[in-house]
């Protein structure tokens, strides 16, 4: 409806714009209550860093948005003293004032506005409860570092203050702000719309850049945390120069984008206003930057300055976020009347009247460049700049005014109200512009969300397509966005795949979010609350590669039902058979020569220890315990010794008969008949002493090993004390070898029994199986090792009966020829050698 009152006004504005007009004379009127306001008129400081006075600083080029967000202020309150409900009576007035997009440029109005009403001076007070500064409250400015700045000054008096751009997260704290308020939402916000989009997209490898300024540091820095804990990879991270006269600003951005284009990423976000994004858009044009998707933010998305880039379209694809916002209805017109009347001279010089009444001689407007524009230069940007923030924080004063003073829909009291009397009121209650309520939240903003927009070239020209919309969530219409790939879809952007269950982010390079998946070793699995890691399973726990749990290990030893178990039974009952009929067979010829020279009834003895030393390999089977291992090594000991011991007695006696003849007939008899059961019980006597030392030092126990076997836990006996071990098994040794000195030399004429020989094969044979054995058993960790033990045992016997009691045994049955006493009587005495001639 708008649109051709504003064409036709057009043609009428251009032409009456040939002779300057009185624009610049619009920004300030007097009233009950005056409202401030900061807007950027111009841009391009002229004397910043080369004044060393502390004069004035202007700017010499016209931004036209901060002119239109001018107007809008001037509209909302022209439209506000015309209303005969919000604040009836009483008539606000308003003086703005250039910020140029600097700091210092804005401390000058800003310390005017704090001037005592009526003066152009500060007071100096202990209390301001009762100061009266020169504005009620303040619009603007619109950027976040002259917000850090102006928002000090006015919370110390607090003067509301209602920033209309300003979105910094650092803004938000009311504690260092409390009359700091902004209708914009915080940066926050926009970036996590950002990161949601990335998301969606399945975008994880890409740039980020922002202007070195408040806003683009502060909102970068707000992305690089957000997009961290969204499994995003920032490959490049830079900031843009906001001064781009200085000399270094164009070698800064050659460089940017070079290393851009040396991480081959496809998305770039960028915050920046519009100043810096345009020289970096034309830096990469320049430069032949491959195309990308540029994502943005209102601070430049909507720039017809930008737009209007010779070779724009060759960037790629552009997608933004601007707030949601409604059309003002009434504003163009306003916008197009106005510029109407300041062609005419009583319209200026009425205005030129209202200027001198607010004492424009302290601080001018600085907007000369105002008085030469028309409606055309303008136009453009009218059509799509946001206007709706100006002009909510414009009501949002007006009715906490409206609150403060009392007013009813017919009247309103003309009271002394002070700054700081409206906070209240701009804190707890909603307000209605145009049909639509707003609220200020806790950190003093508001938020209608925001619009996604996607540049759409046609024929050359740029249209702004909705393409989605974020509240709470993100609405994505991707039918609305070709992209500038060759089959206009989304283009891919990842420097990682998503990891499957099981494997880890195995870091590679720089980036610490760039990594390979990798799967998890054995023993370790997978955690979602550390996804660069596997978390090691516990102790007694295993599990397979690439797995997301642990397992119980099962238990393993020798099992009673193993086939190798099986085969050593048998083995020990073939073992333990031949014992017995042995010993049965010793028992009928116990009277016999042979018997009788061999040792009587200590070979029964001697085959009786034998039968119980195979029967303790039952303990080396079934599931092993302390009391087990304990067990185990003792009844070897004592089993063997019982047998040793009867060796012994026959070595003695057969060292005296051959190397002692004269004292063999006095001791002989320690060594034979019932003394030599005593020999047999000291022997064991003195075993049993070196067992309790064994007890006392550290019996083997049992020992679960988890390494030794993938999936199960092994249990097996280990040795605590190896001292206590070889003194328990090193004193059957040590018998052993004194019997093997004994009779290893004792030679026998062809026509006798050669009882030593037995003897002595029987104890090589131990020695030889333990020296397999004690290398085995120091070394095995698995259930072959109670398998060695067990096999030590049953070769040992096998080997004492074969090499001493079969021979015997043979003759018995198959040679009762040679069982006679010729044959075994002094069969251990030494055959005198002939003397040589």
């Amino acid at each position: 409806i708008m649109v051709p009152n504003l064409l036709l006004c057009l043609s009428f504005g251009y032409a009456a714009a040939l002779r300057p007009t009185c624009l610049s004379a619009q920004f300030r009127r007097p009233g009950d209550y005056i409202i401030g306001g900061l807007f950027p008129f111009g841009t391009d400081t002229i004397n910043l860093t080369t004044r060393s006075e502390p004069t004035s600083v202007g700017c010499e080029r016209l931004f036209v948005d901060g002119l239109i967000w001018a107007l809008g202020m001037k509209f909302a309150i022209d439209q506000i003293n015309n209303s005969t409900s919000l604040l009836p009576g009483v008539k606000l007035g308003y003086d703005m004032h250039n910020t140029c997009f600097e700091p210092v440029v804005a401390l000058q109005p800003s310390l005017l506005f704090l001037t005592q009403n009526g003066t152009t001076g500060i007071g100096v007070l202990c209390n301001y409860t009762d100061y009266q500064p020169r504005v009620t409250a303040v619009i603007g400015p619109h950027k976040s570092d002259l917000c850090m700045v102006t928002a000090k000054l006015f919370s110390f008096f607090l003067i509301p203050q209602v920033s209309y751009g300003a979105s910094s997260e650092q803004l938000s704290n009311t504690e260092l702000y409390p009359s700091f308020y902004r209708t914009v939402a915080s940066d926050k916000s926009l970036v996590e719309a950002v990161v949601l989009l990335l998301n969606r997209f399945g975008w994880n490898w890409i740039a980020t850049l922002g202007s070195d300024d408040e806003y683009g540091r502060g909102a970068q820095g707000l992305f690089l945390s957000i997009a961290a804990n969204h499994s995003i990879c920032i490959a490049f991270e830079g900031l843009i120069p906001t001064d781009l006269a200085d000399p270094k600003a164009q070698h800064q951005l050659e460089d940017t984008i070079k290393l851009i284009n040396n991480t081959k990423v496809n998305i770039i976000v960028l915050f920046a206003f519009s100043q810096p994004a345009q020289a970096l858009l034309e830096q990469s044009i320049r430069m032949g930057l491959s195309e990308k998707v540029w994502i943005g933010t209102e601070a430049w998305i909507m720039s017809d300055k930008i737009a209007t880039t010779p070779n724009i379209q060759s960037i790629g694809t552009v997608l933004g976020f601007i707030m949601k916002a409604h059309s003002v209805p009434g504003f163009q017109k306003y916008v197009a009347d106005l510029f109407t009347y300041v062609q005419q001279d009583k319209f200026c010089q009425e205005s030129r009247e209202f200027n001198h009444l607010m004492n424009s001689d302290v601080v001018d407007t600085l907007c000369k460049e105002c008085d030469h524009i028309s409606l055309r230069n303008i136009s453009s940007v009218l059509r799509h700049s946001q206007m709706q923030p100006v002009y909510i924080a414009v009501y949002s004063v007006a009715h906490a005014l409206h609150r403060a003073l009392g007013c009813t829909h017919h009247v309103c009291p003309k009271a002394s109200i002070k700054s700081w009397q409206l906070l209240h009121f701009m804190n707890t209650f909603p307000f209605t512009v145009n049909g639509q309520s707003f609220k200020f939240d806790h950190t003093h903003g508001t938020n209608t969300g925001y619009k996604l927009i996607f540049w759409s070239w046609k024929n050359g020209t740029l249209t702004y397509l909705p393409a989605g919309d974020y509240e709470d969530s993100l609405y994505i219409d991707k039918s609305q966005i070709q992209f500038h790939t060759a089959d206009q879809k989304e283009p891919t952007s990842e420097c990682f795949r998503h990891c499957k269950p099981g494997q880890f982010k195995q870091i590679k390079g720089f980036h610490l979010c760039c990594y390979d998946c990798t799967d998890c070793p054995e023993n370790t699995f997978w955690s979602a609350k550390d996804s660069t890691t596997c978390t090691p399973c516990l102790e007694h726990q295993w599990s397979p590669v690439q797995s997301t749990r642990c397992y119980d290990r099962s238990e393993k030893y020798l099992f009673w039902n193993e086939p190798l178990t099986i085969a050593l039974l048998t083995l020990m009952s073939i073992t333990i058979s031949l014992t017995c009929l042995t010993a049965v067979l010793f028992l009928k010829s116990l009277e016999t020569p042979l018997v009788q020279a061999s040792g009587g009834k200590l070979n029964l003895f001697a085959l009786f220890a034998l039968t119980l030393l195979c029967l303790s390999s039952c303990l080396y089977i079934g599931k092993p315990s302390n009391t087990l291992c304990m067990t185990q090594q003792i009844v070897y000991a004592l089993c063997l010794n019982g047998c040793f011991s009867t060796f012994f007695i026959k070595s003695l006696e057969i060292t005296l008969v051959t190397e002692f003849p004269h004292c063999a007939p006095t001791l002989l008899h320690w060594v034979t008949r019932r003394r030599a059961w005593l020999l047999v019980a000291l022997c064991l006597l003195t075993e049993c002493s070196f067992c309790v030392c064994y007890l006392h030092l550290g019996p083997d126990h049992l020992q679960p090993d988890y390494k030794s076997l993938p999936t199960e836990v092994l249990l097996v006996c280990t040795t605590q004390s190896w001292l206590a071990f070889a003194l328990m098994h090193g004193y059957n040794s040590c018998i052993a070898f004194v019997c093997f000195l004994c009779t290893f030399m004792v030679r026998t004429s062809g026509k006798k029994y050669n009882i030593a020989r037995g003897i002595t094969f029987a104890i090589l044979i131990y020695f030889i199986i333990w020296i397999f054995f004690i290398a085995l058993f120091a070394t095995l960790k698995t259930v072959l090792k109670s398998v060695t033990q067990i096999s030590t045992i049953l070769a040992t016997t096998l080997g004492i009966l074969g090499t001493y009691y079969m021979p015997k045994c043979y003759i018995i049955l198959l040679k009762p020829d040679l069982n006679t006493v010729d044959y075994f009587q002094n069969s251990i005495k030494e055959e005198p050698e002939e003397d040589s001639q």
